[in-house]
């Protein structure tokens, strides 16, 4: 039995973009449309999704958990690194002083970067702990909600 690796791909991919969206993170396909979100006025918690193992393990549920929090970013987005190419480009774009990481989390302000837990700081560790960091810059930098 042969399996099409694109079809699976295509599967994955798919599941990994609704975990996402169903967290209430909204998808940016386009440079433009990443220009319009990040230049909003307020905090943007922009997740920079992926295939790997480790962010479906720990980005992920830690991107669907970190919210329900007292202190939280106005806005949430996410770009799919290796798929939407074009969006993820732009969007690191604003990281600066960051190499491309997938997956990661980068916080902005009124379109300036605030700061980033990158996949440094995701892979090998647990969901609860990057849940913990991204809470302690929500409490820096969002305000309550």
């Amino acid at each position: 039995m042969s399996m099409d690796f694109n079809l699976f791909m295509n599967d994955v991919v798919r599941g990994a973009r609704e975990e996402a969206t169903a967290s209430g993170y909204k998808e940016l396909l386009t440079a433009e449309e990443v220009d319009e979100a990040l230049n909003q006025q307020g905090t943007t918690l922009v997740l920079v999704n992926s295939v790997c193992g480790c962010a479906g393990g720990i980005a992920r549920p830690a991107a669907a958990h970190a919210i329900h929090h007292d202190k939280r970013p106005d806005h949430l987005v996410t770009v799919f690194a290796g798929q939407d190419k074009e969006a993820t480009a732009k969007a690191r774009s604003y990281f600066e002083g960051y190499p491309p990481s997938s997956p990661s989390f980068a916080l902005l302000k009124d379109g300036k970067l605030l700061t980033m837990v990158e996949r440094h700081e995701i892979e090998g560790h647990d969901p609860m702990s990057v849940v913990n960091k991204l809470q302690e810059y929500f409490d820096q930098y969002c305000e309550e909600i």
